[in-house]
């Protein structure tokens, strides 16, 4: 090698040195969903454990509102984070919106995923009863999941736009959002599952001990402690539990696929 191809060699590995220490690191996993599912309650459980790094603002939003801030805004958000700690951040959207797991495999394809699934029927009830009482839904309820596919036929052609913003694909997805078999083979289509963790809500809201275990073993962190207090967070006000079956079955009708899916794939039930 003469001078000049030695000199013009060390110049690349010099520049892809300093590349390599302006980057941002990169969060090593994500609670993806499903809301209403518990995520605050996981976040609340996780924000203290010395081993692990969460953003103040539980949920970023990066892969689904603010796609078009690019990846240095979101590797900002870990930049208080501790040498060792292991980074994550939790947004339920995720889940549900269909261009995140494209997204996230562009970005890290071994990240780490954890989702947790709650009864699909008492979900949906949730999710309308906190639209309500945020203001965000003035229909009864069967007005409101008659509505849905009407609200939502254009929200797929906005969300693919980079930081497209869709209110009712958010907002008024009651039954589209429990249809967990439609958003779980989207990742399963591009992320190795042994990445991916899939627990019921119901085992981390009166933490089940397995339940804590596997969360632990998966991000291999330290165990929590036994006497962890584990949150019940964000909860209703018990307004679904004033809906009459016949309401709970029109409901349940619709999501007959998912309970078997769940059933046949995952070994969840309810």
């Amino acid at each position: 090698m003469n001078r000049k191809t030695k000199l013009k060699t060390l110049f690349r590995h010099f520049k892809k040195s300093l590349s390599l220490r302006k980057s941002k690191p990169k969060p090593h996993f994500l609670g993806i969903g499903a809301q209403k599912g518990g995520t605050t309650t996981l976040y609340q459980i996780l924000k203290p454990h010395p081993e692990v790094f969460l953003p103040d603002n539980k949920e970023i939003h990066y892969f689904t509102k603010s796609y078009n801030h690019g990846e240095d805004w979101y590797t900002n958000q870990f930049e208080k984070a501790q040498p060792g700690q292991l980074r994550g951040e939790i947004t339920p959207y995720y889940l549900f919106h269909e261009e995140v797991p494209k997204r996230i495999h562009i970005f890290k394809s071994d990240i780490k995923l954890i989702i947790l699934l709650r009864d699909p029927v008492e979900r949906s009830l949730s999710q309308y009863f906190h639209s309500v009482r945020l203001g965000l839904e003035d229909l009864p309820i069967e007005e409101a999941i008659s509505a849905e596919k009407k609200r939502l036929e254009d929200s797929s052609k906005v969300i693919k736009i980079p930081g497209g913003r869709h209110f009712s694909h958010q907002e008024h997805s009651y039954i589209s959002r429990s249809r967990y078999e439609i958003q779980i083979e989207r990742y399963f289509s591009l992320f190795n599952r042994s990445n991916i963790l899939i627990l019921r809500s119901e085992d981390l809201f009166k933490a089940d001990k397995v339940c804590l275990e596997k969360i632990s073993s998966f991000l291999e962190i330290m165990e929590f402690p036994e006497t962890l207090s584990v949150p019940l967070a964000n909860p209703g006000k018990g307004e679904s539990s004033l809906v009459n079956n016949k309401v709970r079955q029109k409901i349940r009708d619709k999501l007959e696929k998912t309970y078997a899916w769940v059933d046949k794939e995952l070994g969840i039930n309810w």
